[in-house]
């Protein structure tokens, strides 16, 4: 290991929500063997507001001397799009370290009140827009981007309805209160399986093991491009020694292959991601163009 970082006893990681959702289960679970991986104690520090943000400041403001790290998902990227009071750059204020894992969006409604089909849904939507409200967990998350594209892509301009969070915005799903929402398959898969929740179709390429029968979008309703995953990842502060990254990265690899821990993420609708921090820099600048675009395109403005 490197001399900087094993002269530290302990690591902290920050979670910028609260502690018991996916971001804060997530950081725990790989807090536990990276602190096995590199025989020293990763720390999880929950430094939850503001849409995440106020964490990832945190963290953006930290020495870069590998005793901080910050464990975020994709509205690492998106909140600046959505809130005027955003302190840090996504990209120039922190080291890239990798993804965690992925996560598909899933297109659901109310069992009980929506079509059978996303053909038939779509169909409806078009003859009775109004009827069709989406529920939204916050301002800027992926589940935020997907419905905004969605809408564009079959023409319609549906009520989306912003929520403190998934929980809540599923809860008014399932009871009847809003009838659709891109939710993260991980948060939905319970009340899918339940027959509280319709799943129309998988936001993504590819359909999911965990729901083999939920067609894609583009399977389902012809329309192609609308990729939409989930992801969470680490970062550290900007200007982190290579030697640390050298030694963060693998371990971060090491741990994502580990059975014990897929075999949790999978529970959660969570794939692993294997990558190199080159890998990650590209994929996130990728998600910057289209995040930047989606908000363009859909009058998406600072609002806080």
């Amino acid at each position: 290991m490197s001399s900087a970082l094993a002269q530290r006893n302990a690591v902290r990681l920050v979670v910028p929500a609260a502690p018991g959702g996916a971001i804060d289960v997530i950081g725990r679970l790989y807090a536990q063997r990276m602190s096995e991986i590199l025989s020293q104690t990763w720390v999880v520090e929950n430094k939850a507001g503001a849409n995440n943000t106020l964490g990832a400041a945190f963290v953006a403001r930290a020495p870069a001397d590998g005793g901080t790290f910050l464990t975020n998902a994709d509205i690492q990227i998106m909140a600046r799009y959505v809130m005027k009071s955003v302190s840090y750059d996504p990209v120039a204020d922190f080291t890239p370290i990798s993804r965690f894992g992925t996560s598909p969006m899933v297109l659901i409604g109310n069992a009980a009140k929506t079509p059978a089909t996303a053909s038939e849904l779509i169909a409806a939507m078009k003859a009775q827009p109004t009827q069709f409200a989406f529920a939204n967990s916050a301002l800027g998350a992926m589940g935020h981007l997907a419905t905004e594209s969605f809408k564009r892509r079959i023409g319609v301009d549906a009520l989306v309805v912003t929520y403190r969070g998934t929980a809540p915005a599923l809860n008014d799903v399932i009871g009847g209160q809003t009838a659709l929402m891109v939710a993260p398959l991980g948060s939905a898969l319970p009340y899918i399986k339940a027959g509280q929740l319709r799943a129309f179709a998988i936001m993504g390429p590819k359909r999911h093991p965990n729901v083999p029968d939920v067609p894609t979008i583009s399977e389902a309703a012809g329309l192609s491009g609308l990729d939409f995953m989930l992801w969470y990842a680490l970062w550290a502060p900007k200007g982190l020694p290579e030697d640390i990254v050298k030694q963060v990265s693998p371990a971060v690899k090491t741990a994502s292959k580990d059975p014990a821990l897929v075999e949790r993420l999978a529970a959660l609708g969570v794939d692993p991601v294997t990558e190199d921090p080159a890998d990650f820099a590209r994929f996130i600048a990728g998600e910057v163009e289209r995040s930047a675009r989606v908000a363009e395109e859909a009058g998406i403005r600072p609002e806080q």
